[in-house]
């Protein structure tokens, strides 16, 4: 079965169009900081405007779409005057430890870490070279577990509880033959977030959101009834479902460790 292609779908996300529009609430030097990787467009940029709007002050990171990094920095400054962007590969480490400097120079706290940068391409086997190997691990696993290492050295030093989420996907607990190093870096991704939550616990709330099938493109459109066929609620995913599941898991505080499928329960099939 082919899979929707988020880029292009998600392409043009506002507040408005999430339907997560609310009165506005003015950061200041005491707001909440959130750092999400990958927040240039699609589900990265929807959750940092649901959180600048909320009054949270935020930081993010791109790496290639700088355009597109400038256009939605603009947005989140409409929202909270100190938002900042920072390029950054998250597959090399030198590359995250100089995203976390640069982050420290401009805000003083750091309340909620969102690893969100994934890659994600066919890798049909027997074909998978290293190269394409190298790119979905080293972003999504590898990646993400440095992220998550700096971030915990930074909330550690802090004198409250706060908080990271990582974005997995639905795929690690089912199988996907065309998508096998992308599913594995996912099912890795999901057992970093227990063994995190495990060792940082109470100071570091640490949790995984796990989207399924989020948005259709006319591409895709021919698809669409063998994947609303496996989703018992008969409807793909909106980038709202998300927002909501972050938003959730931002302000509860007595959950840790859990995986969060939000999918309209396709992991039932």
């Amino acid at each position: 079965m082919k899979l929707p292609n988020l880029k292009s779908s998600l392409k043009g996300v506002s507040l408005k169009n999430l339907g997560l529009k609310r009165k506005r609430v003015e950061p200041s030097e005491t707001s909440p900081v959130c750092f999400i990787t990958g927040a240039s467009g699609r589900l990265g940029k929807a959750m940092a405007l649901a959180l600048a709007e909320r009054g949270w002050r935020v930081c993010f990171t791109y790496r290639s779409s700088r355009q597109e990094a400038l256009e939605t920095l603009s947005e989140l400054k409409a929202l909270a005057p100190d938002a900042k962007m920072i390029r950054c590969d998250i597959s090399k480490v030198s590359s995250i430890k100089r995203a976390f400097l640069l982050f420290r120079t401009r805000f003083e706290r750091l309340d909620l870490m969102i690893c969100n940068a994934s890659n994600f391409f066919p890798t049909p086997l027997p074909e998978v070279s290293e190269k394409d190997w190298d790119s979905l691990v080293d972003t999504n696993l590898k990646g993400t577990f440095f992220t998550m290492q700096e971030a915990a050295k930074l909330m550690m030093e802090q004198n409250f509880v706060s908080r990271m989420i990582t974005i997995s996907d639905v795929s690690a607990e089912l199988v996907w033959r065309r998508y096998a190093p992308y599913t594995a870096s996912k099912v890795g991704v999901q057992h970093l977030t227990k063994v995190f939550a495990k060792t940082f616990a109470p100071k570091i709330l640490v949790n995984s959101i796990a989207p399924g099938t989020v948005l259709l493109n006319e591409a895709d459109k021919e698809f669409e009834k063998d994947i609303l066929s496996k989703i018992p609620l008969r409807r793909v995913g909106t980038p709202s479902d998300i927002v909501k599941a972050m938003l959730f898991l931002a302000e509860n505080d007595y959950i840790t460790g859990h995986i969060l499928s939000v999918d309209g329960g396709r992991l039932l099939y």
